[in-house]
């Protein structure tokens, strides 16, 4: 019988997001800096190729709207492909300590939150550098963030867990990530979606946090109460399948580590 964890969570959490920090950013010169860099050059890019290239019209203070996607893109895609490859690649310090093996994906998740924080950062300061002020909608950020964090747990659970036995998950997530940049409005409106579809579209739970993104600092305003409950909706699904999956599974990672 395996024995129980009976250490200190909040030093084991604290212990596993500094050791993928460390990972992270590895024989990098510029080290946490490509937090900032890497949004801003994809920022650029497409500011260039769908601003100026393709010209057309376009939403007003483009730079930041398209900035405004990515940060959630971002978090998602590094999330869900540091999640499901956590368990997999702490084989051996799960097997040596005892540790309840939930805790890895969370805490995969949780640093790539703190590490999305500083494009975060990037993004409130581009607000000052395009003339927007702080308002009373940003009160709302920690509202939809706090359940999409949430949501991405319950993801990299259940896919953690899968991909103990199916190591091709990874290739899936990879694959859906590059799909998923198409599906999200991140370089272009929201309008141009046809109405038929448009409910639709935003249960898409990415879609729906970049648009309240959009909401709230650009447009100033709460998010509409639909995005809000699209977000809570997904975050309770995910957490549910997810925990399921894990827990239906994590007996017999042993065989498979």
């Amino acid at each position: 019988m395996r024995p129980r964890w009976t250490g200190d969570y909040f030093f084991l959490f604290q212990n596993l997001i500094l050791k993928d920090f460390r990972v992270r950013y590895r024989n990098m010169s510029l080290g946490v800096l490509w937090s900032l860099i890497n949004p801003l050059v994809m920022m650029g890019v497409l500011t260039f190729i769908f601003g100026r290239v393709f010209g057309g019209d376009r939403p007003p203070l483009f730079p930041l709207f398209v900035l405004c996607g990515l940060v959630p893109y971002n978090f998602f895609t590094l999330s869900l492909l540091g999640g499901t490859l956590s368990i997999v690649e702490n084989a051996q310090f799960i097997k040596r300590v005892p540790v309840p093996r939930e805790v890895v994906p969370v805490a995969i998740v949780v640093s790539t939150a703190v590490h999305t924080l500083i494009q975060l950062g990037l993004l409130i300061l581009l607000t000052f550098v395009f003339g927007l002020m702080p308002a009373a909608s940003w009160l709302w950020l920690p509202v939809i963030w706090v359940p999409y964090v949430i949501f991405l747990c319950g993801i990299s659970l259940g896919s953690s867990a899968v991909n103990v036995f199916v190591r091709d998950v990874r290739y899936l997530v990879e694959s859906f990530n590059l799909v998923l940049f198409y599906l999200v409005p991140i370089f272009y409106s929201f309008s141009i979606i046809p109405a038929r579809y448009a409910a639709i579209y935003q249960f898409n739970p990415v879609a729906a946090m970049v648009l309240a993104m959009r909401n709230i600092l650009i447009d100033q305003k709460a998010p509409p109460a639909s995005l809000i409950f699209n977000l809570l909706v997904a975050c309770a699904f995910a957490c549910g399948l997810g925990l399921l999956i894990f827990h239906s599974l994590k007996r017999r990672f042993y065989e498979h580590l």
